[in-house]
């Protein structure tokens, strides 16, 4: 039998319950979610671990971190940079980097290989001890150590793996090598995983992630808009108020299942209800943007503002800070208060209650 076309009301409602499944395992949840961007801005805590407090039981911050070396997940690019399961990752690897080396880095490279892989795991200042690379200008303009530079690119071509992190710096491990898999295969996975992190996602959307591959899989750019179109010709998709929307096979967007909660959640800036900020407009109505980079003086809605969901609605945001050891939210809201109801009061206190066991304070 036939579904009826979704209408706004369910594309909201599908795209919060489908990804704030109940609380499960730490691998387990990564392995639903398909890919967990990172971000180094700690305010009150990093992007991963406010992502992952709402779908991991117990979840403090810091466990991917403390777990990482024990898990089967990689650090690595995808549409961004962050924490994805292995097995996704063997997908885009062995990865050819759109900037060729010459033959004295590679000489560089591997001999640098060879001395991790004697030693097993490497902190950057052994292989800067061991080798004299010395400076070079960094992505932020100024000069940092040519080590780094080299062991980043190493890691980005599959030479290396991310072991851990030693007070939030990269350690790392010889990565082991794969046969490399077949490009229509691989790509149709990696375009299928981003639209069961992201949906439902407008088509327009949809395009620009898949376009962001190119960091993924570098060497199969010219067969995205092969890969783009038989995505398309399989999913199931409709027009909503102008606008085409797609999901993954299987889902119905306008199933009654989809029922709200009407608990408060305080998202990350890169949660996937929030990231695509043209979807996020089309199912809530106002313009979110994440500030950390703009100036002060022309912030909206503050530094590292979280966006607050009640129910199915996004209505505010908050930004939070640990003062003496206590958690003090500065909240703002769309309508310019908070709501009246006892209800809202009682689910932003459990949440601010959860967070704060989430930090360890008061």
């Amino acid at each position: 039998m036939p579904t009826r076309t979704p209408t706004l009301d369910d594309l909201r409602r599908h795209a919060v319950a489908r990804t704030l499944f109940a609380p499960t395992s730490l691998p387990q949840a990564i392995t639903r979610l398909g890919f967990v961007q990172a971000d180094p801005i700690r305010a009150p805590a990093r992007a991963q671990d406010l992502t992952l407090r709402h779908r991991v039981r117990g979840y403090r911050a810091g466990d991917l971190e403390r777990r990482y070396p024990r898990l089967a997940v990689e650090e690595d690019f995808f549409v961004n940079y962050g924490f994805l399961p292995r097995a996704t990752q063997q997908l885009m690897h062995p990865r050819t980097a759109r900037t060729p080396w010459p033959k004295t880095r590679w000489a560089q490279a591997h001999a640098v290989l060879e001395f991790v892989r004697a030693r097993g795991v490497v902190h950057p200042r052994e292989v800067d001890a061991a080798f004299d690379h010395g400076t070079t200008r960094n992505w932020f303009g100024g000069n940092g150590r040519a080590s780094t530079q080299l062991l980043d690119g190493m890691h980005y071509r599959g030479l290396l793996r991310v072991a851990g992190r030693d007070g939030g710096v990269r350690l790392y491990a010889a990565r082991d090598t794969h046969d490399a898999t077949d490009p229509a295969a691989a790509l149709d996975a990696l375009v299928d995983l981003i639209l069961r992190k992201y949906a439902p996602l407008p088509l327009r959307s949809f395009s620009e992630l898949v376009s962001h591959l190119r960091a993924a899989a570098p060497q199969w750019t010219d067969q995205r808009a092969a890969a783009l179109a038989r995505a398309k010709a399989r999913l199931p998709q409709a027009v909503v108020d102008g606008v085409t929307w797609l999901w993954p096979a299987g889902e119905q967007p306008s199933s009654c299942r989809h029922a709200p909660d009407d608990a408060v959640r305080l998202l990350a800036p890169f949660d996937p209800i929030v990231w695509d900020r043209r979807r996020f407009e089309l199912l809530w109505g106002w313009a979110y943007r994440f500030e950390a980079y703009t100036p002060a003086p022309k912030r909206v809605r503050g530094y590292y503002a979280l966006p607050l969901l009640w129910g199915t609605q996004v209505i505010g945001w908050g930004n939070l800070t640990v003062q003496q050891g206590t958690l003090v939210p500065a909240l703002g809201f769309v309508a310019g208060r908070a709501p009246r109801s006892a209800a809202f009061r009682t689910a932003l206190d459990d949440e601010l209650g959860r967070m704060a066991a989430f930090l360890g304070v008061g």
